[in-house]
């Protein structure tokens, strides 16, 4: 999107504000459809963090994640835990991935998040 929807900056910023990551939602983004529950910056970068620290090769990039950050200022990107990258009739990962998406490429979404079942 060159102008972001106000709907979804409005969202975003909501999830901030409340440090709530209760919010489900997808969205479509250079064509991959990306469907999970946001969660607010800080949230999601301590988690990141966790899952470094926890890597024995990947460990030394925890302090990336540690910075603090600006909450005064809106916000650019979405952050997704519990999230799925939609792939024909599965979701990858089929447990959950940590990911962070621009605004301003979001060109759809909606409130929720999608499932498939093999039934």
């Amino acid at each position: 999107m060159s102008k972001p929807d106000e709907l979804l900056l409005d969202i975003a910023a909501r999830v901030e504000s409340a440090q709530s990551s209760r919010m489900s939602l997808t969205v479509v983004t250079h064509g991959a459809v990306i469907t999970g529950r946001l969660a607010p910056e800080s949230v999601w970068r301590q988690r990141v963090s966790e899952v470094l620290t926890g890597s024995t090769d990947l460990g030394a990039f925890s302090a990336v994640f540690d910075a603090p950050t600006d909450t005064t200022a809106a916000p650019t990107h979405l952050h997704f835990h519990v999230a799925r990258i939609l792939q024909g009739t599965m979701g990858i990962p089929e447990t959950g991935g940590m990911y962070r998406v621009a605004i301003e490429d979001v060109s759809a979404w909606t409130v929720g998040d999608f499932s498939y079942s093999d039934h």
